[in-house]
């Protein structure tokens, strides 16, 4: 029998794992893989859209209410947009809101900063007008399958306009602190993040510090990852880790990444932030107590649990 192709297997290893329970140690023998190569499969499967999975709640009969979730989160902005049947039709409604508003908080001569996300990099695709303005690059390379690069997002973005791009010629985490070190003395990457010191606007992604919600997270090792959580972590922004009371969470993964800096965020006059998903509640209400929040953009499904985290009153003790 032909053996399946990349796709293919990703598609049966989920299709066994999620659909006929098989277990891990099951599946790594009948695919002559380990099961910790079952596990990563598992999350590129997901990553790449093979898998999707949804968790419908039940708010089917109301629209979220974005100017009530303004005035209890206390930010400037909250724009909803409809949870789509997919991953990727929720991920383009968000895309498209994301890239209204870049158009129109944009200004003539201004300094814009954007991070990387699947999400951001297709609002890049919907942008069709920018005025003169320079484009800073907010966090090094992060290669996802079957997606680009910040370097394109970057790219595409500057096609639009005539101002300067500062593009990060880094990858977003690397091995240990004095490559990290070593690559921001480098000319462009150290102008690029200085630049962030001076942003007029600033676009990132939010992301929670555990498994499924963070693309930093599933790349690096678990020793990493546990350091993170022991040190309080639940929001991961651009690589940098955040504290359920809006601290910026100190590990050896901080020394290691290259990108803005909560501080460089927190200075900037008004920073969009996109988050997907309801998982990702904890996360916003870290980044709005660390002070990185102006514009939120978010689905449906993590409009209602930000509400239900908000309205759900205390549990009395015994």
């Amino acid at each position: 029998m032909a053996q399946p192709s990349d796709d293919e297997l990703l598609a049966h290893i989920g299709r066994d794992y999620y659909l006929e329970n098989k277990s891990k140690v099951e599946i790594a023998t009948t695919y002559g893989v380990s099961r910790f190569q079952v596990a990563r499969l598992l999350e590129e499967a997901r990553a790449r859209g093979i898998v999707r999975i949804d968790v419908v709640f039940p708010h089917t009969t109301a629209a979220a209410d974005a100017s009530a979730l303004q005035q209890d989160l206390g930010v400037e902005s909250v724009i909803v947009t409809p949870t789509g049947s997919d991953d990727h039709q929720t991920r383009d409604r968000m895309a498209e809101a994301a890239a209204e508003q870049l158009m129109k908080r944009t200004s003539k001569g201004a300094t814009v900063g954007i991070s990387w996300s699947r999400t951001l990099d297709l609002a890049a695709r919907h942008i069709t007008e920018l005025p003169d303005c320079d484009l800073v690059q907010l966090a090094g390379a992060l290669p996802i399958p079957g997606s680009r690069s910040s370097i394109d997002l970057i790219r595409t973005l500057g096609e639009v306009t005539q101002g300067t791009t500062w593009p990060i010629w880094a990858p977003l985490v690397v091995e240990n602190a004095a490559t990290a070190e070593g690559l921001k003395r480098q000319p462009e990457i150290s102008q690029a993040l200085v630049k962030a010191d001076s942003l007029d606007l600033a676009m990132v992604a939010l992301g929670g510090w555990r498994a499924g919600i963070s693309t930093v997270w599933d790349r690096v090792d678990n020793a990493t990852r546990l350091a993170g959580v022991e040190a309080g972590a639940v929001a991961e922004c651009s690589g940098r880790l955040i504290s359920a009371d809006g601290q910026a969470v100190r590990t050896e993964l901080d020394e290691r990444v290259i990108a803005v800096t909560l501080e460089q965020l927190r200075h900037t006059p008004h920073v969009v932030v996109v988050a997907q998903g309801a998982a990702r509640a904890d996360a916003v209400h870290a980044a709005i107590q660390a002070g990185i929040v102006g514009t939120l953009i978010i689905d449906e499904e993590l409009a209602w649990a930000l509400e239900d985290s908000l309205h759900r009153k205390p549990v009395p003790s015994a």
